[in-house]
């Protein structure tokens, strides 16, 4: 047996619940290989696998109703942090919003199988007002699914499990480099992917001051709104704003003058959704189409500064 499974199973119980925790608050710890050497070592007696599942249970329920809590009180802006810190910022709102636009509170079920999902879905559900009593039953559903899935696997596959730790032991150092080495590598292409794709919506944006100067001047633009149906739910919109996901394309385009300004903004970070949008407007032929710099918070901010911004332009 090796030293990693002679550490489970001195302090099994102990191990499972701090991994499953740290993983589901967010932290990049590996949890579910843990749960599998556990369910490994459940079927050689040396582990009770009902306490290691129940543990794994808690720790999940734990985290899932913090994260609930904090989407009831913060809303929005406890999403914006959690997406800021992922490796995907740029995807980590528009996609958890896509998914809980088409399953609801029942995404809660298979979102710790969704990568990027896992620690976001709770506080989303939050902020949308799901019942604590519906978040209750769905997360221990969903939390009972995952943890039983990968002790499930350390049971069935209990043969292999031991080998493949015991060959990591016997590399010693190269195991452990090997696997520093592949993180490194994973974030780096994060890395990489993330600034291809920022440079392909690489397209002129509109400030807000210039947005102010299009109306008053009395050139009349049109604002889309290209945010998800989630997100209009969360957070009141610009008025007047054309919802561009409730028309379809190209027959909203065809419809339009192409001369004309169209400002197009959503919520999400470095306004990815807007300047998509605006891409296929200019694409169509709609060159004067633009995503708004700072999207809905950068309007907001212009329409209801915070009390220390209103006292600086009072001063000015």
């Amino acid at each position: 047996m090796t030293q990693f499974t002679h550490l489970i199973q001195n302090y099994g119980v102990l191990i499972v619940f701090a991994s499953v925790l740290l993983e589901q608050i967010g932290l990049p710890v590996p949890a579910f290989p843990i749960l599998i050497a556990a369910g490994a070592l459940a079927f050689e007696g040396s582990l009770s696998w009902p306490v290691c599942l129940a543990s794994a249970v808690l720790a999940c329920f734990i985290s899932d109703y913090f994260w609930f809590r904090a989407g009831r009180f913060y809303g929005k802006r406890i999403l914006r942090r959690l997406c800021q810190i992922s490796l995907s910022p740029d995807s980590c709102v528009s996609q958890t919003e896509n998914h809980f636009s088409r399953f609801g509170a029942k995404s809660l079920v298979v979102a710790k199988f969704v990568p990027g999902f896992s620690t976001v879905a709770p506080p989303l559900a939050g902020a949308m007002g799901t019942t604590t009593p519906v978040f209750i039953w769905l997360s221990l559903a969903g939390s009972l699914l995952w943890s039983g899935t990968g002790i499930g696997l350390g049971l069935w596959f209990h043969n292999s499990v031991d080998q493949i730790f015991e060959s990591m032991e016997t590399m010693g150092g190269t195991a452990l480099l090997a696997s520093l080495t592949l993180l490194a590598l994973f974030v780096l292409f994060k890395y990489i992917e993330r600034r291809r794709f920022l440079k392909a919506l690489g397209v002129p944006r509109i400030s807000m001051d210039e947005l102010k100067a299009l109306i008053d001047g009395g050139h009349d633009p049109l604002i889309v709104d290209a945010r998800s149906a989630t997100a209009q739910r969360l957070e009141s919109g610009i008025p007047g704003a054309l919802l561009y996901q409730e028309h379809e394309p190209a027959r909203l385009m065809a419809d339009l003058d192409k001369e004309r300004h169209i400002v197009v903004y959503c919520s999400c970070p470095n306004d990815v959704t807007a300047a998509q949008v605006a891409k296929e407007f200019v694409a169509k032929g709609f060159l004067r189409a633009r995503p708004l710099q700072g999207g809905l918070d950068a309007w907001n901010a212009h329409h209801h500064p915070a009390p220390g911004e209103l006292e600086h332009h009072h001063a000015t």
